[in-house]
């Protein structure tokens, strides 16, 4: 039942934004941070950033506000080959209101479905958000 439901809309500029960030072509890690606008009850961006590291990402992400992440991760094989998997990952930090995580954990999936996203990450904290959490989440797609 939960799939189903939909509570935000995404917006027609993140639509298109996210079609061009699924077939860009960049040899580096790239990002789109979106959070949901509560007047219009749209998903809209909040930034974009170009050769970001995972660091650097954590540390531009509110720590008290849910957010969404869509990542294209530079991820170097043990066998030399790089490949950019498209991840998308759920920021809902403990302590923000009951009203921002509702609406966020009940517009996730119309995001993903919509972003065409198959690789997914949920972090209760901004903290989580690290090398490591994404490589363990990589190793469940081989």
């Amino acid at each position: 039942m939960a799939t189903n439901l939909k509570i935000c809309d995404v917006s027609d500029e993140v639509m298109a934004l996210l079609k061009q960030f699924r077939f860009k072509k960049s040899n580096n890690m790239s990002a789109i941070v979106l959070k949901i606008d509560k007047a219009s009850l749209k998903i809209v961006l909040d930034e974009e950033f170009e050769d970001i590291s995972i660091d650097e990402l954590r540390d531009e992400l509110p720590p008290q506000q849910p957010r969404y992440v869509c990542l294209s991760y530079m991820h170097k094989h043990d066998d030399g080959r790089v490949s950019y998997p498209l991840i998308f990952i759920f920021v809902s930090p403990q302590g923000c209101s009951p009203e921002q995580q509702m609406m966020y954990a009940g517009s996730k999936t119309t995001t993903i479905n919509n972003g065409g996203f198959t690789k997914v990450l949920e972090l209760r904290s901004v903290d989580e958000l690290t090398e490591e959490a994404i490589l363990e989440k990589l190793k469940l797609f081989k």
